[in-house]
């Protein structure tokens, strides 16, 4: 199914219609993960469902309806731009038109990302690139403060890695590689790489 078809299924829009372009060096601009990607994605790697998965720079939401339909997940999105936000708190109000959604299941947050103060029932957390290795840094090290403080299995999911996030993930955390998902053979970048503690 296409992308436009599965956004209907859901009854949200997620397309790259009105993108704009962020004007800030350490965010970059809002683009959705294929659906495609997400489905090759959740067929091999098999998450905490009892936990929630957070997204960085959720855009318009995309993944969280998804884990959330499909996964039967609880999710929170991150986003900083308020326009785009705009649009994912419309995508849920229209989603829960079809979809039921529990209290708590599925919530958006205004905020820069590293001011999120992780939960201890976060414990999946999704980056599509969305900023530069400096603000990486530092969300990280917040993700592995709640860990001290709340110890559980956390994973770390990289879509389109950067060499910035593997080289500090591998060389400067705990955390370690558990899962590559190749979606283009002749493509290095095309992947997912998921690392875990």
């Amino acid at each position: 199914m296409s992308d436009k078809g599965i956004d209907q299924q859901l009854n949200i829009l997620t397309s790259r219609e009105h993108e704009k372009v962020s004007s800030s060096f350490h965010y970059h601009r809002y683009e959705p993960t294929p659906y495609n990607d997400l489905y090759c994605l959740f067929a091999e790697y098999k998450p905490n469902k009892h936990g929630r998965i957070v997204d960085y720079g959720c855009g318009k939401g995309r993944l969280l309806f998804y884990v959330h339909f499909y996964q039967q997940m609880k999710a929170v999105g991150i986003e900083l731009d308020n326009e785009i936000l705009k649009v994912a708190k419309k995508n849920l109000q229209m989603y829960q038109k079809k979809t039921p959604v529990k209290a708590g299941d599925m919530n958006f947050v205004h905020c820069f990302a590293e001011k999120y103060p992780v939960k201890s029932i976060d414990q999946t957390f999704f980056f599509f690139n969305p900023f530069s290795i400096q603000i990486f840094i530092v969300v990280i090290n917040n993700i592995l403060l709640s860990y001290l403080e709340f110890p559980r299995g956390i994973d770390i999911i990289l879509y389109y890695p950067s060499e910035d996030y593997i080289f500090f993930l591998e060389n400067h955390t705990i955390f370690e590689l558990k899962q590559e998902i190749k979606l283009n053979k002749k493509s290095e970048d095309e992947r997912f790489l998921i690392y875990g503690i």
